[in-house]
């Protein structure tokens, strides 16, 4: 007699791996920002923002990386503990969605930041951001504050100028009144007698 078998034990046990392993993938991490280019001026703030969904509470560790250095900013768990460097305690606010403001921006800022979130299973996640510091260029100040004090002259000598057009407007006018005034002969006064 013949057994025919549906199901191996080798191919049930494929079967509840694979599925497990897709229930997991359901679970993963994903990370989400509306931006990830950011250009911003030397002493201004930034706000790297993102948000990120995962299956348990999860470890946010920030990173720049620039060239050829690297430094942690920090790390830090929503709710919980928060752990920045010393090189950024003053200038960094961290939030439990995993966003990070850097404020008082310097030129040796620029350069890409890495957030990595990571679950205690030992699954993690990075995402990217490039920040372009631009500087304050104070030629640009120095040819507005000489532009400014060139049309401040012009518009002060046209002012003088109205100012000697009026009055020798009216010099003019005076004198023309003058000579339309008929001339008096000697008037004779008469005595009355009374």
């Amino acid at each position: 007699m013949w057994h025919f078998r549906l199901w191996e034990i080798q191919d049930v046990a494929v079967f509840l791996s694979i599925m497990l392993y897709m229930c997991h993938l359901a679970g993963a991490i994903s990370i989400y920002s509306p931006q990830r280019s950011l250009i911003r001026s030397v002493q201004d703030d930034v706000i790297f923002s993102v948000n990120f969904t995962c299956s348990e509470i999860p470890n946010i560790q920030w990173t720049f990386m620039s060239g050829l250095v690297s430094r942690m900013i920090g790390t830090w768990q929503p709710g919980g503990y928060t752990n920045i460097t010393e090189d950024y305690s003053s200038r960094v606010q961290a939030y439990d969605n995993g966003s990070m403001c850097l404020s008082d921006l310097r030129l040796q800022d620029g350069g890409f930041y890495v957030v990595t979130i990571t679950e205690s299973t030992g699954s993690s996640k990075d995402f990217g951001f490039v920040l372009k510091v631009n500087e304050v260029l104070y030629e640009d100040l120095q040819y507005l504050t000489v532009s400014f004090l060139a049309l401040a002259c012009l518009a002060g000598l046209l002012m003088l100028a109205m100012w000697l057009l009026d009055k020798a407007y009216k010099k003019i006018m005076a004198c023309k009144r003058r000579r339309e005034m008929p001339e008096n002969d000697v008037t004779e006064l008469q005595i009355m007698n009374i």
